[in-house]
């Protein structure tokens, strides 16, 4: 009885403190052939997971060619691969079309956590 008095008592504090915790994704759209996927899956996809930025926004991989997931709300069609977009609780936030290459792709990805608060600012 008390541990559940402690575990709602939690909740409200957190629902009165305005905190949320929001879902989030990093949905890269891909296709069978794209050479940009691949250089991306040779450098980026083994250690993404293991980021600041992989462990606020896993990765969900999306084919372009088949139907746009139901769970997700786009904000505008899909033409380019890799389009890399940040999904929040179901909604677009924000996308990178194309892989820059290592060195840029990290500093664009940081901006879109950092404007969806997902990652403090530096």
């Amino acid at each position: 009885m008390f541990t559940r008095r402690i575990f709602f008592a939690a909740i409200l504090l957190i629902a009165s403190a305005g905190v949320s915790v929001a879902q989030a994704t990093l949905v890269m759209v891909e296709e069978v052939g794209c050479m940009w996927c691949a250089r991306w899956n040779e450098e980026i996809a083994p250690i993404y997971h293991k980021t600041p930025e992989g462990k606020a926004a896993p990765l969900r991989r999306v084919d372009i060619n088949e139907p746009r997931p139901d769970d997700i709300e786009f904000e505008g069609s899909l033409f380019f691969t890799p389009t890399f977009v940040l999904v929040q609780d179901g909604k677009e936030v924000s996308r990178l079309e194309g892989y820059p290459g290592e060195d840029f792709f990290w500093g664009l990805l940081e901006r879109m956590l950092e404007q969806a608060e997902l990652l403090p600012a530096k």
